[in-house]
This record gives C-alpha cells, structure tokens and sequence, in this order.
C-alpha cells in the first residue's frame, strides 16, 4: 500500500541511495558528485528547520521516493517561495508518482506559508518532470539555455512556476517567522 508521509531520520539512507542514483545517472540534478549521507541529513534539517516539508512515498516498508521543498533562495525575502524538488527510486518511475508526491507537496508547502512554488527542471528533456509540473497547473516560465554541463553536454534548465493560496493578491503577514 503507497503512503505518502513526512520524511523520518530512518529515511536518510534510502533517500541518500535514491539521489545518488539521479546523480550518477540522471541529468535532473546537475549536481556531478553523490553527496554523503552526513550532507543529506544536513539538507534535510536546513528544510525542516524552516517549517518546511519534507516527504516520502513509501509501498510497503520500502521508501520509494521523496520530495521537498527549500526557499528558492536562500535569502529571508525568498520565504514565501520555495523550489521543488522529486525523486524517485527506478522502479517508482513513470507510475504516477511523482505527480502524487508533487500534488502533496504543494498542500503542505502552502499550509506552511509558501505562496510561489517554482520548478528548476534540469535538461529540457526530461518531459516526465515538465508534464508532472504541467498536470499540475505549473506554467512555463523560460528556459535558461545550455547553464548545465553534465556527461560531456550541455543541457538547459526549465523554469516553471505554480502559485499557491493567495499569490500575490494580499500582503505577506508581517508577522511571518523569519528562519535563518
């Protein structure tokens, strides 16, 4: 039975194995180097250190994917948007899962006061991601040609974007913590 859930310390080195995987073999992360589970378990304390979510998708006992979202800049002023990002184990791939884990996401990214939430799609063919982002009313909003150099190629980078709750139809509660 599929379960999505908030990510748990025991996750780690699942989640770890799962990104090494994108990373060695993918070109949906232009990260070149798997990093160590020590680094992973400090990426994951920096998002939910900011009251953000942080989930996996689990078949049974086994963790089969994860998602999350981060400020998409690390700056205070970037608090009410955050990029998304999902990865799935191979065998989770292209069952409908990503769109589940993303749809997710998006519910508790806006409880948790994100208002923006923007996709940076690594290689603009990588059409599972932009039709998960698309199903999911993201809208495109550029692509940044050739930034990526990744298994002797350059690749794109695709801008998409969803807005969440109000958008920017009323002002940000100025009393909104500030997590740095």
């Amino acid at each position: 039975m599929l379960t999505i859930r908030p990510s748990r310390d025991e996750d780690l080195d699942t989640i770890t194995a799962i990104y090494a995987r994108h990373v060695l073999d993918g070109t949906g992360t232009f990260e070149i180097v798997p990093p160590s589970l020590a680094e992973m378990t400090a990426r994951r304390a920096d998002v939910l250190t900011k009251g953000l979510p942080f989930l996996v998708a689990q078949d049974g006992a086994q963790v089969i994917g994860y998602a999350y979202c981060n400020w998409f800049k690390p700056r205070p002023a970037y608090r009410f948007s955050a990029e998304d990002s999902i990865y799935l184990a191979t065998e989770a791939q292209g069952k409908g899962l990503g769109k589940l884990l993303l749809a997710e996401l998006m519910a508790q990214a806006e409880r948790s006061g994100i208002r923006k939430l923007i996709a940076v799609i690594g290689d603009s063919a990588n059409t599972g991601s932009i039709r998960v982002h698309q199903t999911l009313g993201f809208s495109h909003v550029g692509t940044l040609k050739s930034c990526g150099w990744k298994f002797d190629r350059w690749l794109d980078v695709v801008m998409m974007e969803r807005t969440l709750g109000a958008g920017d139809s009323t002002p940000a509660a100025p009393e909104a913590a500030v997590t740095l």
